[in-house]
């Protein structure tokens, strides 16, 4: 039994990134019973395309996945633009995918602080711009929901590069 009306979110189009697994996985399951369109994208297309199939089995919702790397602007702007004229205006934004390398500070390589941050920082900046600006643009309305992590208030040992990086998503969604 939901606590929510049955399908509440009908007629809304979401895009979850880092949807095929963990946190992003349970989004996706939870707004397609809710009647929403779902968009997973992640780097793992067999991954996406799994969670796509048995989402939609479980909820009877259209789960579509993306293969694609947040990291990159430009495949950022051709899924975004697919979206746009394949399916619609997207609705919401969950801005779910992310990358740790668990190291103390100064051990951690240049490489591996622009990893984490190559994927936290820069391409939730990069699918968020995409999306914003045509809300912006078409007059539409729009809403993101960010995940952070309590350490960018508190601190945290081992996790400098997510901490700084999730930061910086944390001013950039207010």
């Amino acid at each position: 039994m939901s606590m929510f009306k049955d399908n509440i979110l009908s007629g809304k189009r979401i895009l979850v990134t880092g949807g095929g697994s963990g946190l992003g996985k349970e989004f996706v399951e939870a707004y397609s019973s809710l009647g929403a369109e779902i968009h997973i994208c992640g780097r793992r297309g067999s991954v996406l395309q799994n969670t796509a199939l048995e989402i939609s089995s479980k909820t009877g919702g259209l789960v579509i996945p993306h293969a694609v790397d947040i990291r990159t602007a430009g495949e950022v702007e051709e899924l975004i633009e697919e979206i746009w004229q394949k399916s619609g205006p997207l609705t919401g934004l969950v801005n779910n995918a992310a990358g740790q390398i668990m190291s103390p500070t100064d051990k951690l390589s240049v490489r591996g602080f622009d990893a984490v941050a190559a994927t936290v920082f820069h391409g939730t900046y990069y699918v968020t711009h995409s999306v914003g600006k045509r809300w912006i643009e078409e007059g539409l309305k729009g809403n993101i929901i960010s995940i952070l992590v309590t350490w960018i208030w508190s601190g945290s040992p081992y996790v400098v590069p997510s901490v700084m990086s999730k930061a910086g998503v944390n001013a950039m969604t207010k």
